[in-house]
């Protein structure tokens, strides 16, 4: 038996398929009779390319589609084709009307793919723009709430932070005072040894200075008598006149 059907073609994950005519008892990719065309279920619509006279006529000649291959060929014509030359055949109907029939059904079907077409594309153009307009909402939705807290900041007034710095303020005195004290009860103490031996200094340099003073008042004092007999003299004077 011979069959139409598909031959595996292409990489891993991007299979296409040849549309073959094979027979039955052949490996499903191995040798076949006859290519009629190609189908590569990888984009949106599915691509066939596909010689309509040649499988119309391996149809007509006892061929039998696999379901898959029949689905390809109804969706080209080819399944109608072969139904209209049966007719013609049997002298149903004329040539010419198979022809009209089938260029009306062809027409139809390529307004169709073309309408799917561009909703595919339609379809892709507003999910890009809707894509677009929620980032943007978010950009603009990150840049209020970053306005807002830099307003925020700003216009907190200096008298309210004020409680709060002297506060602050308050507290590091209070913890620091204890560090100082014990600080300066160090330096008084560190200290202390040094003016002691400062002062000490400071009087025997000064003892030969205050000896010599003492010598200079002893000499005063023992020649002050002179003094007070001139004063007794002039006392007595106008008593004995």
């Amino acid at each position: 038996m011979v069959r139409i059907r598909l031959a595996r073609r292409g990489r891993k994950k991007a299979a296409t398929y040849d549309i073959v005519v094979a027979d039955a008892r052949a490996p499903r990719d191995g040798r076949f009779i006859e290519k009629l065309g190609t189908y590569n279920p990888n984009t949106n619509p599915a691509t066939v390319l596909l010689n309509g006279e040649k499988a119309v006529k391996w149809l007509l000649n006892g061929a039998q589609p696999t379901d898959t291959t029949r689905s390809i060929l109804s969706h080209e014509g080819v399944m109608l084709r072969k139904h209209l030359q049966v007719g013609v055949n049997k002298g149903s109907i004329t040539q010419e009307v198979a022809d009209e029939r089938f260029a009306a059904w062809k027409e139809e079907k390529t307004t169709k793919v073309e309408g799917k077409k561009e909703g595919l594309v339609q379809t892709q153009a507003n999910a890009k723009q809707a894509a677009f307009d929620a980032e943007r909402k978010v950009k603009e939705t990150r840049a209020a709430l970053l306005a807002k807290k830099n307003v925020v900041v700003e216009e907190t007034p200096a008298v309210e932070a004020a409680p709060v710095a002297a506060a602050a303020a308050e507290e590091v005195v209070v913890a620091a005072a204890p560090v100082v004290a014990a600080a300066a009860e160090e330096v008084v103490v560190a200290a202390a040894p040094a003016v002691e031996a400062a002062a000490e200094e400071v009087v025997v340099a000064a003892a030969p200075a205050v000896e010599a003073a003492a010598e200079e008042v002893v000499v005063v004092v023992e020649e002050s008598p002179v003094v007070e007999t001139d004063v007794e003299e002039k006392t007595k004077t106008p008593a004995a006149e």
